[in-house]
């Protein structure tokens, strides 16, 4: 059981959460739980580091975020005593999360699970601080970057078996849009792993995408919940276990997107080698690509435009600075007004016509779409921030997805019975 920071916000939440832990023991289940840090914690955890330091020491900035985490298990665990269950709170190290070095954006490597498994035999209730674990060469205190503690959770109950990993949260489910934007967007009774990882990718933030991952690598069964309601969530499981999909599943945003420009690069083997090299040692997470060969006499270099998550934009500038002179890159512009909105969905994969619907519908709107993306199951487009409310809104309803649409059945299993 994972319960994310609005699900622990205060002393009245986190007591809610600890009377739901419990009533999972008492219904006969060894439980493990992973809290998030409370409400705004971590932000300004964030903001406390940047009026000390303009650039704070990545490895001190884990020892500082970390502690968020530990505050709301230390709690919880006082709330389960409370409640006539003995229940023990660990860190991540202690919990035997084991990362690689790259701190405030660590990845599991394996996870130690021997004193979670010795404590559940004691009939103890775990509680696991999310977001972090220990290098495995420093041994230094480590986070795994925003929205962590849903892939600590999928890492634990893939390492203790777990029957499945419920992710509690301030929504009821997985909906076909965000429905702060689309009033009649509907919760889905299950998606696929590949839809579920196509729509984190794609903006989505019910699920963080490193937490879809290693749940599809490693066959955990996700159920996405509310901490507010008893109601079944949206359960996301292995295509074995759904029936055929309805064309489109849903309809996803971002509006946190970058877009750098590269001209003048040297048209020749290697040029966008070298460059995406130093974007991965910069650690930027690069979206969408696209490269245009020099075209006409009087034209040199080619052209490089790729996207980056905003946040990471300044980090994916002064990568490629070194570059300029390296490839002659005649100039580097950025834009950080981007958005991006997306449709998902695995029966795209036998129906024709989608791309154009979709390109069609955004130039009704007289939304330009300025570079797009696909995947057997997606179609990305990037364009203005200030139009994606527009954009979702027009391909949500062009493609029939409103909680007035007939729906397909997808059993999954008893729960859909």
């Amino acid at each position: 059981m994972k319960f994310g920071g609005t699900s622990v916000a205060d002393a009245e939440r986190l007591k809610r959460a600890a009377r739901r832990i419990v009533a999972a023991r008492e219904q006969g289940n060894r439980v493990v739980a992973v809290l998030s840090a409370r409400g705004k914690t971590t932000d300004e955890l964030v903001a406390a580091a940047e009026e000390i330091s303009p650039t704070p020491d990545p490895r001190e900035m884990d020892m500082l975020l970390s502690t968020g985490e530990r505050i709301s298990c230390a709690l919880c665990a006082m709330a389960i005593h409370d409640l006539g269950h003995r229940a023990i709170s660990l860190t991540g190290s202690q919990a035997g999360i084991v990362t690689d070095s790259s701190h405030t954006k660590a990845r599991i490597l394996e996870v130690r699970a021997e004193r979670i498994e010795a404590a559940l035999a004691e009939d103890m209730i775990v509680l696991v601080a999310g977001f972090q674990g220990v290098s495995n060469h420093s041994h230094d205190v480590t986070t795994l970057g925003r929205g962590g503690s849903d892939t600590t959770a999928v890492a634990l109950a893939a390492a203790v078996g777990a029957d499945v990993c419920e992710i509690y949260t301030d929504v009821s489910g997985v909906y076909s849009a965000d429905p702060r934007i689309v009033s009649d967007a509907r919760k889905l009774e299950a998606v696929s792993f590949e839809e579920m990882l196509e729509m984190a990718a794609s903006g989505a933030k019910v699920l963080q995408l490193r937490s879809v991952e290693y749940a599809r690598n490693h066959g955990v069964r996700i159920h996405c919940r509310s901490s507010f309601e008893d109601g079944p969530g949206t359960f996301v499981v292995g295509e074995q276990e759904t029936m055929e999909h309805a064309l489109i599943t849903a309809v996803t945003h971002s509006t946190e997107e970058a877009r750098v420009t590269l001209t003048g690069v040297r048209d020749e083997p290697g040029a966008a080698a070298r460059i995406f090299e130093a974007l991965s040692d910069a650690n930027c997470n690069v979206d969408m690509i696209i490269q245009n060969e020099p075209l006409g006499e009087g034209r040199e270099g080619a052209e490089l435009s790729f996207t980056v998550p905003r946040d990471d934009l300044r980090l994916a500038l002064d990568a490629l600075e070194p570059l300029v002179e390296e490839l002659g890159i005649g100039r580097i512009d950025d834009e950080p007004e981007m958005g991006k909105v997306s449709i998902v969905g695995a029966g795209m994969k036998s129906h024709p016509g989608v791309a154009a619907k979709v390109f069609g519908t955004l130039a009704g709107e007289g939304i330009n779409i300025e570079m797009i993306s696909t995947s057997p199951i997606k179609i990305s487009c990037v364009i203005r921030a200030d139009r994606v409310g527009d954009a979702v809104q027009a391909l949500h309803s062009a493609f029939e997805l409103g909680a007035d649409a007939i729906q397909r059945e997808r059993p999954i299993g008893e729960q859909s019975r």
